[in-house]
């Protein structure tokens, strides 16, 4: 018996976290329908037994949660409240969880329509990359009512290791923009960490197993994860650089309209835009340090 046995779960988005998420909802029992823009995935999670479905409406008529996973603000508003989207399909009483990464502005307003219609909101985003949501070990930063959020606890815990509830609608996005902000930062001193000690004339790998050890100040799971990949040069991605770059412009979009300012997010963000300006939008975003060793 599978912890969401005869449970209907709803996906929109298979894309590298929205595919391995289905398939972990599926194997703990979830009676899935899928939907998404390229119709490849939906086809081959089909061959899999799950349910295709047309579009959002299609996906929240035949289910009673539905998660969106797309990769930015303007395709989670398509998918939710667009022509054909999430809203047209719920009926009171269901529950819309939004995972992926979308600006708190957008996703307050969202969540107003979809509590109009007499569902219960979640926004949900993860932490974890592709490997995470493969191993579904994911970090899960929740905003929304405690009842929502106790209602879809067993499908957190299929999908992640620990999911916290930070507050109200939109606080879950909130947490998401603080992580990718600090990510974004990490990856960066990574990077010069790594390139300094090459260009310095130390082995970058040694350095490494120096520094990433329990206790030690500059541990992290970016040293651990991508400082590998950076000494590797393996960037087949797992958190692209433009998601990454989407995901610290959010950021500072935040911090403006609170009214702080982020010194150090403003001069990442440089470094961000520069990924894109060379055409390394599609690279892992460990692969920062190709800019740093090229400046």
């Amino acid at each position: 018996m599978g912890s969401l046995d005869g449970q209907r779960i709803g996906l929109i988005g298979l894309g590298l976290m929205g595919k391995p998420m289905a398939r972990n909802l599926a194997a703990a029992g979830a009676r899935m329908t899928v939907a998404s823009r390229s119709p490849g995935p939906v086809e081959e999670l089909a061959a899999e037994g799950m349910n295709a479905a047309a579009d959002g409406r299609a996906a929240a008529e035949a289910s009673d949660i539905v998660i969106v996973m797309v990769t930015n603000t303007p395709s989670a508003e398509a998918v939710i409240a667009g022509p054909g989207g999430v809203i047209e399909g719920l009926s009171p009483g269901k529950l819309a969880i939004d995972m992926g990464t979308t600006a708190v502005k957008a996703t307050r307003a969202l969540a107003d329509k979809v509590e109009a219609a007499g569902c219960d909101w979640i926004d949900a985003p993860v932490s974890g990359g592709s490997v995470g949501a493969t191993d579904g070990t994911l970090t899960i930063m929740a905003g929304g009512a405690e009842d929502a959020i106790a209602r879809a606890a067993p499908l957190f815990e299929v999908l992640g290791r620990r999911h916290t509830r930070i507050g109200g609608p939109g606080a879950g996005q909130v947490a998401k923009a603080v992580n990718q902000n600090i990510v974004g930062l990490t990856i960066a001193a990574v990077a010069e960490g790594m390139a300094l000690a090459r260009m310095a004339g130390a082995d970058p790998a040694r350095v490494r197993e120096a520094l990433n050890v329990e206790g030690g100040f500059a541990q992290s799971r970016i040293l651990d994860l991508h400082g590998l990949r950076m000494i590797e040069g393996d960037f087949a991605p797992g958190g692209r650089v433009s998601v990454q770059h989407k995901d610290v412009h959010q950021g500072l979009e935040l911090a403006a309209e609170v009214g702080v300012r982020l010194p150090s997010l403003e001069r990442n963000v440089e470094l961000w835009d520069a990924m894109i300006e060379k055409g390394w939008a599609d690279l892992d975003h460990s692969a920062l340090i190709k800019l740093i060793e090229d400046s």
